[in-house]
């Protein structure tokens, strides 16, 4: 997804991985160095993931957030590879194989739709970021 004049140069590094039209998952390297604030997602994925950009000095005004009642339907994901090298394969939302991408040391993945897999290429740690709490007994669909 690529949002022209917000992303420095290097907005090719922002890539949108989409199965009829809707949208599976955004990976964004680690090169990516936006220049003003600017958000990954569009308005429809119900996680909302960006980067908030200021200059030294400024702040930020102290706030809580007001409970906003929201209905989720989907877990949506956010993996910060820390360490290590692995692959992500992609799926969509009918279990068929879409992309694999290897994500590096800096990369982050936000999975907002279909099915994901892994495989592990070098001692890998996953900073992850999703809805919960997990519910064990039902949360994840193996295939």
């Amino acid at each position: 997804m690529r949002r022209g004049p917000d992303m420095a140069a290097g907005a090719e590094q922002v890539e949108c991985i989409a199965w009829n039209a809707e949208p599976l998952c955004y990976i964004v390297r680690r090169e990516l160095n936006p220049r003003r604030t600017t958000f990954l997602t569009p308005p429809t994925v119900p996680l909302q993931v960006g980067f908030v950009v200021r200059d030294a000095a400024e702040e930020i005004p102290r706030h809580a957030h007001r409970p906003v009642e929201r209905i989720i339907t989907t877990t949506s994901e956010v993996l910060f590879v820390q360490r290590g090298r692995c692959e992500i394969d992609i799926y969509s939302d009918d279990r068929q194989h879409v992309a694999t991408r290897e994500l590096r040391e800096g990369d982050l993945v936000i999975i907002v739709g279909g099915g994901h897999g892994f495989r592990i290429i070098e001692d890998t740690v996953l900073l992850e970021v999703k809805q919960g709490p997990y519910a064990a007994a039902g949360d994840k669909e193996r295939f």
